[in-house]
């Protein structure tokens, strides 16, 4: 993991250009990032490659002993395993991981950071409910307690028929959120306490108007337990019940349909207004990452994430396996040390519980990121941090867990997508962007998910699913700060009502996935 310095934001020491056949992201980087496929014994740029390289998989730009620290980003991706000449293509079969040294910097990067008058923010047509809380989406959810309810709450929400909802305009659907978990499990410790924060935050969340909870009425995970647990109050637009006490699942069906019914003319009752950008809080995702992700669309994003916080908005950072040889980055922007020693005991709360399961924090590149040229987890990392911009970090929050500071944050998550997600939404984010090199059609109810493509031509085969093109950064000549600014006004435009392509596609019904850790008993 060890660096000798700070990553700074990407400055091509090379520029992108085909022509070459090579980038150089920093001055101290031994290796080269193919912009083509690269054929051996082509001369490019003053290097003749000793094989076949891949577009965007790595080129040797010196010769390396076994053993030597292999540079990108100006930061140790790996050792060479073995001699390596230049020209080679460096990958699994001679990079290797060997570990993090976890010697920490604590809030040495930090800056005062300009946030400007909320009478100059940004603003997007947001939905302002009687709280004061701010949604980008206005939803009906049918929430389950357990698996157990997950069949009726679908049935609920399949009663609400296109046909039906047109006479509501501005609701967005009702969504069914079922899960596989809630009993077969312990009803205290970490497994129980992120499912209750994770319906919890749902069930109030922003783009949320109403809210059916419904429960088999036996499981370990009690909606009375969640209702007293979090003082939620029950009324119009907050209603339960259980599958038991009903009598069944044609009449619990039919009792939730009738009570959904009665939410729909409040929820219904809604109107935009102009709200200002400090109002959004952004889910900061990459799934199905390539080489370019760190090149293209995560630091054009990281770029939209300093508009928001200088617009006053919150940004929220998760994956911790996808950080881990790369969160002394983190550590060093951390507000103060506290928060810094939080973000740590995730990343060895991590290394503990992937061991005792006979795991290795290293299983993590996917094959599908091997495939678009990333080899270790420590270059997936410093590729993923780049979401989260360049200003101080001011909070590090347990899974699911309320978001209650603005600013850039982080949540503890695995990388799994779809959990992750869960928990960024449960957390309060009301809008999703997510970076995919691979071409990842994830989607999300109920906040929208902006999808960016970190490659050119895997944007124009999967131009149905992709809403940014970051891939113009190499292909095309545009600056980070240019697509940058391209997903702020992006978001803006989104938050404000128009649809993602995910949205346009129906995507975010089965995407609801409480992270579960702990033994199924």
């Amino acid at each position: 993991m060890a660096a000798d310095d700070n990553v700074t934001p990407i400055t091509f020491a090379k520029k992108p250009n085909q022509n070459v056949g090579y980038v150089v992201l920093s001055d101290k980087d031994n290796v080269g990032v193919a912009l083509r496929d690269l054929k051996a014994g082509e001369s490019v740029d003053g290097v003749t490659p000793t094989d076949d390289i891949p577009s965007g998989h790595k080129l040797a730009l010196t010769d390396m002993s076994n053993g030597d620290k292999v540079m990108k980003y100006a930061q140790i991706i790996g050792y060479a395993n073995g001699d390596i000449k230049q020209g080679a293509h460096i990958h699994t079969h001679n990079l290797e991981f060997r570990g993090t040294d976890h010697n920490y910097d604590f809030s040495v990067d930090t800056s005062v950071a300009e946030i400007l008058p909320e009478s100059e923010q940004a603003t997007f047509q947001g939905i302002r409910r009687a709280d004061g809380r701010v949604g980008t989406r206005n939803y009906i959810a049918v929430l389950s307690s357990v698996n157990c309810s997950a069949t009726v709450v679908t049935h609920i929400a399949d009663a609400f028929t296109p046909e039906l909802m047109a006479r509501y305009p501005n609701i967005d659907g009702v969504v069914a959120l079922a899960h596989s978990t809630g009993c077969g499990m312990a009803d205290h410790g970490e497994g129980y306490e992120n499912l209750q924060r994770v319906l919890w935050g749902y069930a109030q969340h922003a783009n949320i108007a109403g809210v059916l909870l419904v429960g088999l009425g036996c499981e370990a995970n009690q909606i009375s337990a969640l209702v007293d647990n979090y003082k939620m109050q029950r009324g119009p637009l907050l209603r339960t019940m259980n599958i038991q006490s009903v009598g069944g699942h044609r009449k619990t069906v039919a009792a939730g349909v009738a009570r959904v019914k009665e939410m729909l003319d409040d929820a219904n009752n809604i109107k935009r207004e102009t709200c200002p950008a400090s109002e959004l809080m952004l889910a900061l995702q990459c799934g199905g990452s390539d080489a370019w992700s760190g090149i293209t669309a995560n630091p054009a994003l990281g770029y939209a994430v300093d508009l928001l916080v200088k617009n006053g908005g919150t940004a929220v950072l998760a994956e911790t396996p996808e950080i881990y040889g790369a969160e002394h980055l983190l550590t060093r922007r951390a507000v103060d040390e506290a928060t810094g020693k939080k973000l740590i005991e995730r990343i060895l709360w991590w290394e503990e519980y992937v061991g005792r399961n006979g795991g290795s924090m290293d299983n993590n590149p996917s094959p599908g990121n091997k495939l678009g040229g990333l080899t270790t987890i420590l270059e997936k990392s410093l590729g993923a941090v780049a979401k989260g911009g360049t200003t101080n970090l001011n909070g590090v929050y347990l899974y699911g867990e309320k978001v209650d500071r603005k600013g850039f944050v982080f949540m503890d998550s695995p990388g799994y997508d779809p959990a992750s997600i869960t928990g960024e939404v449960a957390g309060g984010s009301n809008i999703v962007v997510f970076t995919t090199g691979r071409g990842s059609t994830y989607g999300c109810k109920p906040s929208p998910s902006i999808k960016i493509a970190t490659n050119t031509e895997m944007f124009e085969r999967m131009d149905d699913d992709m809403d940014i093109n970051a891939g113009r950064i190499v292909t095309d000549g545009a600056t980070i700060e240019e697509v940058g600014q391209e997903i702020f006004d992006t978001m803006l435009r989104i938050a404000s009502g128009e649809r993602t392509l995910s949205e346009t596609h129906g995507l975010g019904d089965h995407e609801f996935i409480p992270w579960q850790i702990g033994a199924t008993m």
